[in-house]
């Protein structure tokens, strides 16, 4: 009874506070014509209605009667690009006015928002300042370069962990599970010099696992106080205080890590492995102006960690259901590796320029499944006209990548899994292509696309290459669960679970 009084005053308060604001609001200055086409809004809830627990896909659909651009009111004025035309629009042609953040509540715990790299504008000197550190020191092609047996070494255990399950009793493994692991230790190995997953105080990658999926599910929840900034300070849904929980550990746990080197810096004791925490901490040290002291390094590390790790492991695991759940593509990746390394061989960096179905498996699951189904929000510095409507400045712009992924007037057959598609095609992931953009495009493109491209194609081929698989208790492929959980990564609802039999 208490709790039901208590969620009616909420509502009631809530109801009050928006009427209010409805009320009170200053008219569009942009006539409702020049605005994208857009469904029919609600009083007061605007289009929240018209969401679903499915955005992405419920978006999908209202592109296909409203068209590639529309408009809805989200609690603010909201635009959706669906097709490469309006994405190439947005991302490039006026990526100079279009490319700053709307920045969620969400990320705004600890200050994120006014350290975080994917939130500052791009204007600023922080920001580029962060790009230029992470093009140089973490993801230039020379450093990658440099690294790739520490990766491959990495590789390795995956592979020797997978064994284990083979041996015992042919265990099933959790796809999603394992990939994340060995992606936060092949990215932490090369960033500060340790295996985060066994660092003290956190013996496997579960725990961090938990925090990273807790900041993308909080991220991607319809927070109302991102929709009614009036009621912003209630969190009514304690989402920011979830947020501000799984973001503290974060940034302790990368805290502790910087002070520990900085106390043997001083201390004279550490033996420096010219690792990229050493090379920022020597920027910060050389240059004060370059803003890399531990505090925006920690904030780095956040951001590269959790993206790094939760984007990567999501897209394995949807390519690894995807290869059970089609047999035949299976068995053509498969003898593709073996014809081009060697069955018994170990799959190296180098080779997968060699392997083109193993990168159209990559593609055509990125195509199918982008981790990040709308990139992350834009926001309009100015007014802007495209195809004849206006962006009004303010605007939250969302692309929806997802749907331009499966848009049946770019894609043949586009609900389905078809890696054949893309051989023999200039297609790629890089930015360049605006139908397939998993990673963005233009100023804002992911950073982390490089590094990520190389474990995918490294981790999908090396278990492809050394293992057999069938699905946990006798699952039939046809029925496979491909059900989506939504956040800001979209993961699969159920992890993968997959026996591996060692190859003879």
């Amino acid at each position: 009874m208490d709790c039901f009084v208590m969620t009616s005053c909420l509502l009631c308060l809530l109801f009050t506070f928006t009427a209010l604001r409805f009320l009170a609001r200053k008219p569009n200055k942009t006539p409702a014509k020049l605005l994208p086409p857009g469904p029919a809004r609600l009083p007061i809830i605007g289009n929240l209605h018209n969401m679903g627990d499915q955005p992405h896909r419920s978006l999908a659909d209202l592109a296909k009667v409203h068209g590639p651009l529309m408009s809805l009111k989200l609690g603010q004025l909201t635009i959706v690009a669906s097709s490469p035309a309006m994405a190439k629009e947005i991302l490039q042609k006026h990526d100079q006015v279009l490319s700053n953040r709307h920045t969620i509540l969400a990320a705004q715990v600890h200050d994120h928002h006014m350290f975080g790299f994917p939130w500052l504008p791009v204007q600023s000197k922080e920001w580029r300042n962060l790009r230029r550190v992470c093009n140089s020191y973490i993801f230039a092609t020379q450093k990658l370069d440099s690294n790739q047996e520490l990766r491959r070494e990495k590789i390795e255990e995956l592979l020797q962990s997978v064994r284990r399950n083979a041996c015992e009793g042919k265990k099933a493994v959790d796809v999603g599970r394992e990939a994340f692991k060995v992606s936060l230790n092949a990215l932490s190995r090369t960033i500060l010099s340790l295996d985060l997953a066994d660092v003290e105080g956190l013996e496997t990658a579960r725990e961090f696992k938990e925090i990273t999926r807790g900041v993308m599910d909080e991220g991607g929840k319809p927070n109302l106080g991102d929709f009614y900034p009036v009621v912003a300070k209630l969190d009514l849904q304690g989402i920011q205080r979830r947020s501000r929980d799984h973001f503290g550990k974060a940034l302790d746990l990368f805290g502790s890590v910087i002070d520990e080197r900085l106390r043997k810096l001083k201390s004279g004791s550490h033996v420096s492995g010219n690792d990229v925490l050493d090379s920022l901490l020597a920027i910060g040290d050389e240059n004060p102006e370059a803003s890399m002291n531990p505090l925006r390094i920690k904030h780095l590390f956040t951001d590269l960690f959790m993206a790094g790790t939760d984007t990567t492991s999501t897209t394995l695991e949807w390519a690894m259901a995807e290869l059970l759940r089609n047999p035949t593509t299976l068995t053509k990746a498969r003898e593709e590796l073996d014809c081009t390394i060697g069955k018994g061989s170990h799959l190296q960096e180098s080779d997968i320029h060699r392997l083109p179905y193993l990168q159209s498996i990559i593609k055509e699951t990125l195509r199918l499944h982008p981790s990040v189904p709308f990139l992350v929000p834009h926001k309009a510095g100015a007014d802007v006209k495209i195809n004849g409507f206006t962006i009004p400045k303010g605007a939250q712009i969302l692309v929806n990548a997802w749907a331009i992924g499966r848009d049946s007037a770019t894609w043949d057959d586009p609900k389905s899994f078809i890696p054949e598609r893309f051989m023999g095609s200039e297609v790629d992931v890089r930015g360049k292509n605006f139908n397939l953009i998993p990673f963005g495009a233009g100023r804002r493109i992911c950073p982390g696309l490089p590094l990520a491209m190389r474990m995918l194609h490294m981790m999908l081929g090396s278990m492809v290459l050394w293992f057999d698989w069938k699905l946990a208790d006798g699952v039939d492929p046809e029925w496979l669960d491909m059900e989506e959980k939504f956040g800001i990564t979209l993961q699969k609802a159920k992890p993968l679970l997959a026996v591996p039999t060692p190859r003879s």
